[in-house]
């Protein structure tokens, strides 16, 4: 690449594409994207590097003509750019192709792999190694709030990296972490999700089976010790496995947990003697359990615990995890990327755990390849019922998915009803604000759940409930002067 100077990326707004995105213009490659619709974090993130980003996708976006494309793996055949690339026969690859070769070449590479918890792992990893002074390199898939950023180029030995099992891009349906080549991972769950891509389980965990095969001898894996899939995957390892969690057998066993308002605490054992006591801001025992993986393989690497500790006490988050985006007259609203039954069921618990006795409601949109199906229909239903208020939006883009495999909204909520809940269909963003945002009171934590835009749900919610709060203080204020 060293004779290639200006990369296309089609479809940078991709959490992935728009990181390396910064990563290539650090390394001093001239860069441009585009991509269908733009929206926060990654636009205002990519308008912080100065990146080009055209919208829509035209042929004319690749004039002057770049010297490598990078195709992002929501593009498919048909897409007026890559259709200009294939007929102009203009060089193309992957995300990870491209990862790999510019970047991850004589690294140490830690991924971090599984179902859920991949950002947030990742991103504590990456401030554990950071805190310890070891200028590790990273890419995450979204803005980790400690640095503001997706990426860092660092100057250590470290690449640590998000491992998707998403598919590569049109012309490899492989996974991309099979390309990363990793020196040690961290393998946080293993279940069914990526419906539009794997048949089944069973073709996950052959997906998560080749991963562990390709860790070497002298490497390490970090695993969550629960869960029959998890099990199957690490059979074959080649390499020690050291599994984290609750139960007695675990290498890494978390106990003493407190889950408070204001901050959670838990120890950890190392193989049933006392290690460490850990404390940050975060809620949530799934969040707890992605910090004792992040420190199990850090202290792997030889950071020691206080180390460890002293990064995690100092810890955000990541943007649109759990993310509180407005306080309006005592109404919280909270966005969370939530786009699976076990996730959803995690963030609504931890929620309930942070906001003791506050009404939560749950605005979900069927947004994801999997939500949008009806393969976790019965387990959507039981998540969403953590919940005291469930709101759920139509279909995103319905009309693609076959009605034979669609999820059945009506029955969705009908089921959630008859677990005790109160629960209604709302079509889209613009009703759903004018209908609830009416309904909510002081004290009220509103949970969001959607992997993108929710047609700027995020935005127009406060807005309206500002002016409702400041119509109810102008109607005050008139029949103070009526009175007087």
């Amino acid at each position: 690449m060293s004779d290639k100077r200006h990369i296309h990326l089609i479809g940078i707004c991709g959490t992935a594409m728009a990181s390396l995105a910064g990563m290539l213009k650090q390394r001093g490659f001239r860069v441009t994207g585009s991509d269908a619709a733009a929206y926060p974090p990654m636009s205002d993130f990519l308008a912080s590097l100065n990146i080009p980003l055209a919208q829509p996708f035209a042929a004319a976006n690749l004039n002057p003509r770049p010297d490598v494309v990078v195709v992002g793996n929501a593009i498919s055949r048909g897409n007026v750019e890559l259709e200009h690339i294939l007929d102009q026969r203009i060089p193309f690859c992957s995300l990870p192709q491209i990862l790999h070769d510019e970047f991850l070449r004589g690294k140490e590479v830690l991924v971090v792999a599984g179902t859920h918890g991949k950002t947030t792992t990742t991103s504590m990893l990456a401030w554990i190694f950071h805190s310890a002074g070891v200028q590790p390199s990273f890419l995450i898939g979204g803005i980790a709030e400690n640095f503001g950023s997706s990426f860092q180029l660092g100057e250590g030995k470290h690449f640590i990296l998000e491992g998707d099992e998403y598919d590569t891009a049109f012309f490899d349906k492989g996974p991309k972490f099979l390309h990363y080549f990793p020196d040690a991972i961290i393998l946080t769950s293993v279940e069914f999700d990526h419906a539009d891509i794997y048949k089944d389980l069973d073709a996950v965990e052959t997906a998560f089976k080749r991963l562990v095969n390709l860790v070497p001898g002298r490497g390490r894996i970090v695993a969550l010790d629960t869960g029959e899939s998890i099990g199957r995957c690490l059979a074959k390892a080649f390499c020690p496995v050291e599994h984290y969690g609750s139960s007695q057998g675990a290498t890494w066993q978390v106990k003493n947990l407190r889950l408070d308002p204001a901050r959670t605490s838990w120890t950890v054992l190392r193989n049933g003697t006392p290690w460490s006591d850990f404390e940050f801001a975060l809620a949530g025992e799934y969040n707890v359990l992605n910090a004792t993986a992040a420190a199990a393989l850090a202290s792997g690497c030889g950071i020691s615990k206080e180390q460890i500790a002293a990064a995690l006490k100092t810890f955000k988050s990541v943007k649109r995890r759990l993310e509180v985006r407005a306080q309006v007259n005592g109404i919280t609203i909270i966005d969370d990327f939530a786009h699976h039954p076990t996730a959803i069921a995690g963030t609504l618990k931890a929620l309930h755990a942070r906001y003791p006795g506050a009404r939560l409601w749950a605005i979900l949109e069927p947004r994801s390849n999997t939500l949008r199906r009806n393969v976790f229909q019965n387990e959507l239903a039981r998540s969403l019922a953590v919940a005291d208020e469930v709101v759920v939006a139509n279909v995103f883009r319905s009309e693609s998915i076959p009605e034979s495999e669609r999820m059945d909204v009506a029955a969705l909520v009908a089921d959630v009803q008859r677990q005790g809940r109160h629960a209604r269909i709302v079509p889209d963003a613009d009703a759903i604000v004018q209908t609830v945002a009416p309904e909510m009171r002081p004290g009220d934590v509103v949970a969001i759940l959607s992997n993108g835009g929710f047609g700027g749900i995020y935005e127009k919610l406060p807005q309206r409930l500002k002016s409702i709060a400041g119509g109810a203080s102008g109607n005050q204020s008139l029949k103070a002067s009526a009175k007087a």
